[in-house]
């Protein structure tokens, strides 16, 4: 299986000496701003490098973005050894532009391949990596209010390997996209409905690491879901079948009166950076937060719920149906300890009030 070549056929370029680099970032893309949505535009650059298992990672380039070669025997084709990330940077209005705990990715993305047997960038190539990726498309950043550029951060065995083995070789890819809302409602709340017999993950799987194995395992039931109206699935333990995991791609949160509760990183769900940083943001606020096991019956009398992550940022839900039980939390919009929690992480990733928690690094 051959995906086009990036060998010999694409431009290289050292960031701060190339030209067409400078001047292409110079200047917004000639796109409708207005209607971005969640999916992907191909913009200027990507960002490789490469390791040998057992070996470091070496110095990475930027290159034109386009298809890559993988052997048909790569270990990410035939066995899954691949992880990913996902984060965002935003345009002030000055200009700059903002990441949001890059270092976060980096360390998440440390942990899922030691777990997945596979060697990874440090943190500091990786925060490196995405700044100098991000300043090659900075065309592609939108302007303010108008969305974001998503940064896709990949690591995949693509040595050829035909026995059950780790690969021989590894790679640390990046992309970018310009994006807007991930759900179609937008702000607006989405409804859920609750899956009781497939399930997302497992005790002493790899559900608590951001591996590509567990993003495909979710389609069936979020394709049923859609085709009945449904924004997306919300998926119970396996064990228990009774107490709340996560949404295919977003953690949960349930709000009664002034405490909000979210499952606990027990292994079987990702720990969401949007999550964790909604946690501090909650408690700076002076809000309860409990990390627990999460009875789906609490769902049936919660004031709120809403979801977040990268992607959503932080999602209302509206509606959740369990057992063909629908419950409904009674707003058009927001909650208000969501809205709350939404404009305070949002002003902070997009540079409109100070950065108290030192979370977001500028570029210029």
């Amino acid at each position: 299986m051959l995906i086009s070549t990036l060998h010999g056929s694409y431009l290289f370029c050292a960031l701060t000496k190339c030209v067409e680099c400078s001047s292409e970032a110079s200047e917004l893309a000639d796109i409708e701003w207005d209607n971005l949505g969640f999916g992907l535009l191909p913009t200027d650059y990507m960002y490789m490098m490469k390791c040998s298992q057992g070996g470091n990672f070496s110095k990475g380039e930027l290159q034109r973005f386009g298809n890559i070669e993988l052997n048909p025997s790569a270990g990410v084709l035939n066995y899954g050894q691949g992880l990913f990330e996902g984060l965002k940077a935003y345009r002030k209005e000055d200009g700059n532009i903002l990441l949001f705990r890059p270092e976060e990715n980096a360390l998440r993305m440390r942990q899922g391949a030691e777990r997945m047997c596979m060697p990874a960038p440090t943190v500091d190539q990786f925060v490196e990596a995405v700044k100098e990726t991000v300043l090659a498309n900075k065309r592609w950043v939108p302007p303010p209010g108008k969305g974001s550029l998503y940064i896709r951060p990949l690591l995949m065995g693509s040595g050829a390997v035909l026995g059950l083995a780790p690969a021989p070789e590894y790679t640390f890819l990046i992309y970018v996209s310009p994006v807007g809302n991930y759900f179609k409602e937008g702000v607006a709340p989405i409804n859920l409905i609750v899956e009781h017999e497939l399930h997302r993950a497992t005790p002493g799987g790899t559900g608590g690491v951001k591996t590509i194995g567990n993003y495909a395992a979710v389609l069936k039931a979020q394709s049923a879901a859609k085709a009945k109206g449904y924004s997306d699935v919300l998926y119970l333990d396996c064990v228990h079948k009774k107490y709340l995991e996560e949404v295919s791609s977003c953690n949960i949160f349930v709000v009664k009166g002034n405490v909000i509760s979210t499952p606990a990183i027990k292994g079987t769900i990702l720990p969401g950076i949007t999550r964790k940083s909604i946690i501090d943001v909650a408690r700076s606020q002076g809000i309860q937060v409990e990390e627990r096991f999460v009875p789906v019956d609490e769902l049936l009398d919660a004031d709120e719920v809403f979801c977040t992550g990268t992607a959503v940022v932080v999602s209302p839900v509206g509606s959740i149906t369990y057992k063909g039980k629908r419950v409904s939390y009674g707003v058009d919009g927001f909650g208000a300890v969501a809205q709350q929690l939404y404009s305070v992480l949002t002003r902070l990733q997009m540079g409109l009030i100070d950065d108290k928690m030192n979370w977001t690094v500028e570029l210029s």
